[in-house]
């Protein structure tokens, strides 16, 4: 697969993405056509030995970088507290 040509705005973006604990590979793929391979490739060439150590560290292994390992799906925790919290008096006086 050929790699397309990114901007710096792109690879900043594709960086971010891939530190994010919730978005999967496949997610940064859709965006901007490049397969896990490339994107660690990328994080390799783009940042310095000790934070790609880190990163690789963090990432191999994780389910939710993976949608079909992961249990997660677009929904996201909501406390049952929340609305309590939303609609609290004390919190709207003057």
């Amino acid at each position: 697969m050929t790699t397309p040509e990114l901007t710096p705005e792109d690879i900043d973006r594709i960086i971010e993405m891939a530190w994010e604990d919730r978005t999967p590979f496949e997610a940064i793929e859709a965006q901007f056509g490049i397969a896990e391979a490339e994107v660690i490739k990328l994080m390799r060439r783009e940042m310095k030995a000790s934070s790609w150590r880190m990163w690789r560290a963090r990432v191999q292994g994780r389910a939710t970088k993976h949608q079909a390992k992961s249990a997660v799906d677009d929904a996201r925790f909501k406390s049952t507290l929340q609305k309590n919290i939303t609609f609290n008096k004390i919190s709207k006086r003057r």
